[in-house]
């Protein structure tokens, strides 16, 4: 069975969940500064929570191709107000940190953060494994190349699906040696990857399995959604479900999603044709 802790309660994820995305920065690629007053991020959270959500993942530094740099300051200023806006809302539901940094990563789960989750899988802060260590809380490790400014300048791989697999299964390895105890891959959709490497993984995920840890996914309305239909972000939620229906047949137990109604139905139904 797939369980990880958060703060002291077991979530099983052997029956996939839904994490939604709270963007609080001005440049996401699809719903950048949206989320620019109290209310709007109390309305959403709760939509999503409503929808059926069992995580809420906060970030406060856009990692879409190209973004530019910002402060750790600026980047605590942006997440660490709505972490306690949100728990004094919904003090039950369980959030994410979308960091790379460790100081953020700490200051977040003080304040009542359950999981971390690092796009950088460690590499940009040394000390960020051995943070979430002390800490002891879920951690979401995720694969990349360089920084999300420079990550489109170096995609080639022998074999992207194996090199991926041999990439997570030295940092599992290596989390868990020095205390991490809940890990979950993330394949890095986007992330120093071409369009062309994107699909290659989604057609390979089953083979993630056999790193015995859970795999999330993030392909909402991403640019090998959109770019491959000729449409825009705003019209990719059909094209974004049709990869999730594939992602879970295959075994994915998190969907990292803008839009939880659609993503919890996906999972409804897939589990009930795996049943049959």
């Amino acid at each position: 069975m797939k369980t990880i802790n958060c703060k002291g309660r077991l979530i099983d994820l052997s029956q996939p969940k839904v994490m939604g995305i709270l963007n609080l920065t001005p440049d996401s690629f699809f719903d950048g500064g949206k989320l620019d007053t109290e209310k709007s991020i109390l309305s959403l959270a709760e939509k999503m929570l409503n929808d059926g959500a069992t995580f809420l993942d906060l970030g406060g530094y856009s990692s879409r191709p190209g973004a530019h740099f910002v402060s750790e300051k600026d980047e605590l200023l942006r997440v660490l107000p709505v972490v306690k806006l949100l728990l004094k809302e919904f003090p039950n539901a369980l959030l994410s940190i979308d960091t790379f940094r460790s100081k953020i990563a700490k200051q977040c789960v003080d304040t009542g953060i359950a999981i971390v989750n690092d796009i950088s899988g460690g590499n940009q802060d040394p000390a960020m494994l051995e943070t979430i260590a002390t800490l002891k809380v879920p951690y979401i490790l995720m694969h990349m190349r360089g920084t999300p400014k420079t990550m489109m300048k170096d995609t080639k791989y022998e074999n992207i699906t194996i090199d991926l697999l041999k990439y997570f299964s030295e940092k599992i390895a290596k989390a868990h040696e020095i205390g991490i105890n809940d890990v979950i891959a993330d394949p890095g959709f986007g992330f120093a990857k071409t369009r062309r490497q994107n699909f290659e993984l989604i057609n390979n995920l089953e083979l993630f399995d056999s790193l015995d840890v859970p795999i999330l996914i993030g392909v909402s309305r991403k640019s090998l959604v959109y770019k491959t239909l000729d449409i825009t972000p705003d019209d990719a939620l059909n094209g974004t479900t049709a990869l999730h229906s594939i992602a879970i047949y295959k075994g994915v137990s998190l969907l990292r999603t803008h839009d939880v109604k659609e993503a919890v139905e996906c999972i409804n139904l897939i589990h009930n044709l795996k049943s049959h």
